[in-house]
């Protein structure tokens, strides 16, 4: 009778298992298409090459996109850690994350043609780019705030 009731409980113990990682790899689908119909449909990277002037180089940034967002998905699930001081480390993850977060987020504007209607009701047309770099900057000193500040 004990031998059953172990074989049922392992049944239903791979049951769960199967049913947790089936839902956790709908949910990564979910959430991967998402930023890829994001990236695609709204043309942020070849907006953001064209931004940054390197158009001919749109497909490293496309590249760079894809390989950081697989790296970093494995090093997540094998739950990776990198034991470096804080001190060299933080303060350029947070500028690369600052960076990355900001740039994304003025393709995104651009894109949605938000800059030129506020340039134009503000009477900035000719700083669009300063707007750009306002926004990447600022991204950049929020990220490094946090990183530095909220981290430690």
């Amino acid at each position: 009778m004990g031998q059953a009731v172990r074989q049922v409980n392992l049944m239903l113990d791979l049951g769960r298992n199967l049913f947790v990682a089936m839902l956790g790899l709908g949910g990564g689908i979910a959430v991967g298409s998402g930023l890829v119909s994001l990236l695609i449909i709204l043309d942020l990277i070849p907006r953001l090459a064209q931004l940054g002037k390197a158009y001919r180089q749109s497909v490293w940034f496309e590249t760079a996109v894809t390989a950081g967002a697989l790296f970093w998905t494995v090093a997540d699930l094998l739950n990776w850690r990198l034991y470096l001081p804080n001190h060299f480390v933080m303060p350029i993850a947070g500028m690369l994350d600052g960076l990355f977060v900001g740039m994304l987020a003025a393709a995104l504007t651009e894109v949605m043609n938000v800059l030129p209607i506020l340039a134009k009701r503000m009477s900035l047309s000719k700083h669009i780019a300063t707007l750009v770099w306002a926004m990447v900057l600022g991204k950049t000193a929020g990220s490094l705030f946090d990183w530095l500040y909220y981290q430690w």
